[in-house]
């Protein structure tokens, strides 16, 4: 069976989904992102002396309100009744960088993937902002889904990607790893 686009009709032109007649299931999307930075950077957020504040909790709450605004940013997306949207902020020192895991949960027509990854996105986004006056340099990478569950499609994982996934991952953590050199 050949796979298709399912966001265009036969002729070509763009359309929302029809996922009227989809069973009802429910839908888990994990998401990823990583913000590396100079060590000194970092030692701001780990301390909280950032001027614009406590830049864990401002990304988290961007990241969760982000999740509940994606169909008003990504054209095509369903409007979705969220019932859960979390989001995990950390910090690797020995890569110094701030490590983001955005979760999304609904039962539903429809997956939660374009939400957890603009929650990760955005809260990727916001630890740049609240930090760019110190250190421009900063590098958003890594944004990707991690895993899905539901629908008719079941359970995928990143891992289980195949080999070319594996490899891309592999070196995007090689690169995220050597970060940016401190100034």
């Amino acid at each position: 069976m050949k796979k298709k686009l399912t966001h265009f009709d036969n002729t070509g032109n763009a359309r929302m989904v029809d996922v009227g007649d989809k069973d009802v299931t429910e839908r888990v999307a994990v998401a990823r992102a990583s913000v590396t930075m100079q060590a000194a950077t970092l030692k701001l957020i780990a301390t909280g002396k950032a001027k614009k504040g406590d830049v864990l909790a401002v990304a988290q709450l961007a990241g969760i309100m982000a999740a509940k605004k994606t169909p008003d940013l990504i054209p095509l997306c369903h409007p979705l009744a969220l019932s859960s949207v979390q989001v995990k902020l950390s910090l690797d020192p020995k890569c110094r960088a701030v490590d983001i895991e955005a979760t999304c949960k609904l039962k539903g027509r429809t997956g939660v993937e374009m939400e957890a990854l603009t929650a990760a996105s955005v809260a990727a986004l916001t630890v740049y902002d609240m930090c760019k006056s110190v250190d421009r340099g900063m590098v958003i990478s890594g944004v990707k889904l991690v895993h899905k569950s539901g629908g008719k499609s079941g359970v995928w994982n990143s891992s289980s990607s195949g080999p070319r996934a594996s490899r891309s991952l592999k070196i995007m953590s090689e690169r995220d790893a050597r970060g940016p050199k401190d100034s």
